[in-house]
């Protein structure tokens, strides 16, 4: 099965000069724990998640108000196509240690995966469960 038959394609994404508030309300309201940074033209610039503005942001004592997102996002995320398979990006989370990938057309964003998106489908529930296994050790000897 290929991503885009699990993706989401109706993403929430927030532009690179977008202030870290906005941003932090955005996740809050769609209930997210990361955002696609996106230049005008949908190409993908980042993510940023709620640990980059509380940890680059607001412990730094920044004003989330007058920061922009392109100051506190990961600008080298890892993103996968639409047509890699599910296994693959099941892969590629775990090795990566994320719980969400961007999916990216010819630079463009078209949807996001998640670990639960996998879960959900059943084809991929024991790929999800290794894949978050591993990502939670991780968190806990010291990673995330």
């Amino acid at each position: 099965m290929e991503v885009k038959e699990l993706m989401n394609p109706g993403v929430v994404w927030v532009e690179p000069t977008a202030t870290a508030a906005l941003a932090a309300r955005l996740l809050s309201r769609h209930n997210l724990g990361a955002l696609p940074v996106c230049a005008g033209d949908g190409r993908l610039r980042g993510m940023v998640t709620d640990r980059d503005i509380v940890l680059r942001c607001v412990a730094a004592e920044e004003d989330p108000a007058q920061t922009m997102v392109r100051d506190i996002m990961t600008r080298s995320c890892t993103a996968v196509s639409p047509h890699a398979d599910c296994r693959q990006a099941a892969r590629l989370m775990s090795k990566q240690q994320v719980r969400r990938l961007p999916v990216v057309e010819e630079g463009r964003l078209v949807g996001m995966l998640s670990l639960a998106d996998l879960a959900r489908s059943h084809r991929y529930d024991m790929e999800a469960a290794q894949a978050l296994s591993e990502i939670s050790e991780n968190i806990l000897w010291g990673g995330e």
